[in-house]
């Protein structure tokens, strides 16, 4: 079943643009993902997003993404409470929502012109 990793990161001010860079270069290469979006939800925070084949595939990618982790981390600002660096959950889907589907495309009217009559 899918399952979604994710993970909300506080970035250090001056930090930010780093932190993107070292996202879009990465291919992490991982067993059983299928993808991921990096999230900007504050001008220092955001979160990160990832499907996967199912959860256990995250359980076993846990080790290599704390590897991940260590490339970034020093672009990184704790949490408090006892989070540390990240506040990550994941899980199995409960509920999957299908997309809107576009409203079919009115076919455009030829224009009409004129032609030349030959003799």
């Amino acid at each position: 079943m899918t399952a979604f990793n994710i993970v909300r990161f506080w970035v250090k001010p001056g930090h930010q643009e780093q932190f993107i860079a070292q996202h879009r270069g990465m291919n992490p290469g991982l067993k059983g993902f299928r993808g991921g979006s990096l999230v900007r939800t504050d001008e220092n925070t955001f979160c990160f997003i990832g499907e996967w084949a199912s959860f256990q595939k995250i359980v076993d990618a846990r080790p290599l993404m704390i590897g991940i982790l260590d490339a970034f981390r020093e672009h990184l600002e704790d949490q408090g409470g006892g989070l540390g660096l990240t506040d990550p959950v994941s899980g199995e889907v409960a509920v999957k929502l299908s997309a809107t589907k576009p409203a079919p495309k009115k076919a455009r009217a030829k224009k009409m012109t004129k032609r030349k009559k030959r003799r």
